[in-house]
């Protein structure tokens, strides 16, 4: 018995047919990302509205201070843009937040 070495497509060096087969990798697409928006109210307090986007969005007194500005004048403003999960998640800590500090503030997402 004879044996023929092996190249790496798996064939014998005396087989003809030696093309080896690329797989092409499915592009991954971006997952969608989601605006999360406060909304204005006429009774949570603006102090509070700082608070919350100190809290949970991370911006500093500041940006916080304008942003809430721009709820209150313009009656909602976009806090943030994150992957599905995250924004839910926002949402929900801001809506708890708020219903257990009794104020109406609502918190919600769209897809951008």
């Amino acid at each position: 018995m004879i044996e023929r070495p092996v190249t790496m497509s798996g064939k014998n060096e005396d087989d003809s047919d030696a093309s080896i087969a690329l797989e092409t990798r499915p592009k991954t697409k971006r997952p969608p990302l989601y605006k999360v928006m406060l909304l204005n109210d006429d009774y949570t307090p603006m102090e509070f509205v700082v608070l919350v986007l100190e809290r949970f969005f991370g911006m500093n007194h500041g940006q916080a201070f304008e942003i809430m500005l721009t709820v209150h004048k313009k009656g909602l403003a976009v806090v943030g843009v994150f992957s599905h999960e995250i924004a839910e998640t926002k949402v929900t800590q801001v809506m708890d937040f708020a219903r257990r500090h009794q104020h109406p503030l609502q918190c919600t997402m769209e897809k951008e």
